[in-house]
């Protein structure tokens, strides 16, 4: 790899829930364009890590940095504006709402016309309104999902579900797109196609992406390099073929020391 300032820099980042140390002193450092895999056991701390980076929880150690900048303290929507975006474990589509309007919703941050256009339902309204759904349009035909614009998002199949909340999130215009474990209740062919997915979405968009995955031929199959989290704690990291023989990773994986 060149090098190159990274485009996330995590540095001792922790945070505590009263007396319990859900992660502790995790450096992760992302740099343009990489596809890169966090993964653990169940309980590792890797959604609540999520959860840092994003504004949900606030570092109580550590800084976050996102071109340099530091994103402590500082709320949600602010950091999606700033660049970064996010799925998330359990599906939180707006289930009542259309399928493109699920897109519009997230392109919506991004738009041109103030408020004032769409109160008094000036040109720039109509013409800001074509505008996202022209590009919310453009987002669903990636994801196979067009066809479906009028639908509402509770009625696709779980698999379909899944591409919508990427697409979404890819909708916020992101630098950097936190994936958490988006092959989840996906069969076999599905997450074949999420994997080719994945890779497509990273080179076509020019994005940095960190994946969180339990299956493991999805991150060893799209993954540069992974981070390894166990009680909150990093305890490896490196390439694919690295991890996968790492004395540490299989034990945190089947609770058995390795000789």
């Amino acid at each position: 790899m060149e090098a190159t300032i990274p485009l996330l820099k995590v540095d001792s980042v922790g945070i505590r829930f009263g007396g319990l140390k859900a992660v502790s002193d995790v450096n992760v450092e992302l740099f343009p364009g990489e596809l890169v895999g966090l993964i653990g056991p169940n309980g590792a701390g890797k959604t609540t890590f999520f959860n840092l980076l994003t504004g949900v929880y606030v570092p109580t150690e550590g800084t976050i940095a996102l071109n340099g900048e530091n994103l402590k303290k500082q709320p949600p929507y602010k950091i999606t504006r700033k660049g970064i975006s996010r799925t998330f474990q359990n599906i939180r589509l707006f289930s009542e709402l259309s399928v493109i309007d699920n897109v519009k919703v997230a392109y919506h941050s991004l738009a041109k016309h103030r408020i004032a256009s769409s109160v008094f339902r000036l040109p720039g309204h109509f013409s800001g309104e074509k505008e996202m759904d022209e590009k919310a349009i453009e987002f669903l035909k990636i994801f196979n999902l067009d066809q479906y614009k009028d639908e509402k998002a509770k009625n696709l199949p779980y698999g379909q579900q899944r591409r919508l909340e990427i697409a979404r999130a890819l909708a916020a215009n992101p630098k950097l797109l936190l994936l958490d474990e988006p092959a989840a209740g996906m069969n076999p062919h599905e997450t074949k196609e999420l994997m080719n997915l994945i890779a497509f979405i990273r080179k076509e968009f020019n994005l940095t992406v960190l994946l969180i995955e339990h299956d493991m031929s999805l991150v060893m199959g799209v993954c540069e390099r992974i981070y390894v989290l166990d009680h909150g704690q990093l305890i490896a990291h490196g390439k694919p073929e690295e991890i996968r023989n790492d004395p540490k990773v299989i034990e945190a994986y089947l609770g058995e020391e390795v000789s």
